[in-house]
């Protein structure tokens, strides 16, 4: 056999600290969201989900796609032994993004009225204006988090964005709506674990990293780090619009409490990124560090698609079959209206995560940024001009067919155009397996949510019929391979020592 690719144990390795932090995060965005849906109506919930889009939609403007310059051009300097540049290029994003972000934020607050008058929400104008000073909070947020990205030290990631962050969140937004803050209790919550997250993040950054930032800074050409960050800057302008066209369309359309019960089931169906976003962040330095061996992008490219596919189908399909069932169970009766747009998007985002995902994090690394904001200018384009004309006659049904068909022809595009352009597939008979075993996983689950009456029940049995068949499809056809061993040994030797293969070192 081939020598080990010490990427696959970097992607391993950094994929399941990321992944841990996931699912900890994961954890309390549903916990949080569940305190909200219980504690403040779906109307003042909708609200919320209104005023925070309009935030994260203008934060992109604010920081102009500079932070994702920092994980492209710092692997490469870090690579070539040029500390001073890698330093000079995390000094000069950071300093453009706060002077840009603090402009944004100002005139936000200044035009908050305006948007309380479009969406017909008098409140908007109120949350606007404490939330805009999360805008510069949010720019340093994502510079702290390309600089986890640039040096693979995801855990300190992790215990920023995925510990602090949704603790902090978490305790101060329950305490404030146990004593009846509603949605000022919301917003305070959100701002103040944003805030101790940064503080935090940049100390950790600061003391792990002190090695880097110790050295003498060396400015590098704004040239380079403007090129390849304007179309992705334009790129997340759209990408982040895309996440919430949605709640801004049915804003327009219909009520707030319409966008609240349609976020928790987008919510929901969006938990399949998962894996693919434990992935991503290292995947993508990892392709640009090693950009001109197409053959070894190749492998890594397919590597990864089949852990994403094998873990992540078998999530979607529980989420399909199950979807009124945990809708209920997990938030109340009323929010299991959204069944439907669950069961949509989990489709959708199974396909497009599976082929690089909503951003194109392998076609960003092999440097293909146009190409990366011509995709999702047409993710946003199918989304809303389907959005706008559904919405009106399907409501929240409208804008999940909106959303899926949007993903489905990204992640079509993203196929095409990797394999145009350097003929790289992820299709091989090892994925086929993959894929293959999904189909007797679903049949076991149909029976468990036509026969089984209980909606806890339903939840509590159908993950153990999908995941136990799932499993034992994947051995009866001895789906595992070599590097799925190399991959396991580095999540835990003993899921290594469980795999029915041989030793991958052999």
């Amino acid at each position: 056999m081939t020598d080990q690719d010490e990427g696959v144990s970097t992607l391993a390795k950094q994929g399941s600290i990321t992944f841990v932090g996931n699912v900890v995060n994961g954890v309390f965005g549903f916990a949080i969201v569940m305190l909200m849906t219980r504690f403040v109506s779906p109307s003042v919930y909708g609200l919320f989900v209104l005023a925070t889009s309009v935030i994260l939609f203008m934060q992109v403007f604010a920081n102009l796609g500079l932070p994702l310059a920092i994980d492209y051009f710092v692997p490469q300097y870090l690579d070539e032994k040029e500390y001073g540049k890698a330093k000079g290029v995390v000094v000069q994003v950071t300093a453009t993004v706060l002077v840009t972000s603090s402009i944004v934020a100002f005139a936000l607050a200044a035009s908050s009225e305006l948007f309380g008058e479009l969406f017909q929400e008098p409140s908007m104008r109120i949350a606007l204006l404490f939330l805009s000073v999360t805008i510069p909070m949010l720019a340093i947020y994502n510079v702290l988090l390309t600089s986890y990205y640039s040096i693979k030290k995801l855990q300190y990631r992790v215990i920023m964005r995925d510990l602090v962050r949704p603790i902090v969140r978490f305790g101060v937004t329950a305490g404030l709506l146990l004593v009846g803050y509603g949605l000022l209790g919301l917003i305070v919550g959100y701002v103040v674990g944003l805030f101790v997250a940064i503080t935090i993040g940049a100390a950790v950054f600061t003391y792990k990293a002190w090695d880097l930032l110790s050295r003498p800074v060396e400015f590098v050409s704004p040239g380079p780090l403007v090129t390849y960050s304007v179309p992705l800057a334009m790129t997340s302008v759209v990408f982040v619009l895309m996440g919430h066209v949605d709640y801004f369309v049915l804003g327009y359309f219909l009520d707030s409490d319409d966008v609240g019960i349609y976020r928790v089931g987008y919510m929901l169906g969006s938990g399949l990124m998962i894996i693919f976003n434990s992935l991503s962040p290292v995947f993508k330095p990892l392709i640009a560090e090693t950009r001109d061996d197409i053959e070894l992008v190749e492998r890594r490219f397919r590597i990864m698609a089949r852990w994403i596919a094998g873990i992540t189908l078998p999530i979607a399909i529980v989420l399909s079959l199950g979807a009124s069932s945990y809708l209920a169970v997990l938030y109340t009766p009323q929010y299991a209206e959204a069944n439907a747009v669950v069961a949509l998007l989990a489709g959708a985002f199974l396909f497009n995560v599976t082929f690089g995902g909503p951003d194109g994090s392998l076609l960003q690394g092999l440097g293909y940024s146009r190409i990366v904001f011509a995709n999702t200018l047409t993710l946003f384009g199918a989304n809303f001009l389907a959005s706008v004309a559904l919405v009106p006659v399907l409501g929240i049904e409208g804008a999940a067919i909106g959303s899926a068909t949007a993903l489905f022809l990204v992640g079509g595009l993203t196929l095409f155009e990797i394999y145009y352009l350097d003929g790289i597939h992820p299709f091989t008979r090892d994925f086929a397996k993959i894929v293959g075993a999904g189909v007797p996983a679903a049949i076991a689950g149909v029976p468990v949510v036509y026969f089984l009456e209980s909606d806890l029940l339903v939840a509590a049995v159908l993950p153990i019929a999908v995941v136990g068949t799932y499993l034992f499809s994947l051995i009866a056809t001895d789906a595992f391979t070599d590097a799925d061993a190399q991959m396991a040994a580095e999540f835990s030797p003993t899921l290594e020592k469980w795999l029915p293969v041989g030793p991958f070192d052999r």
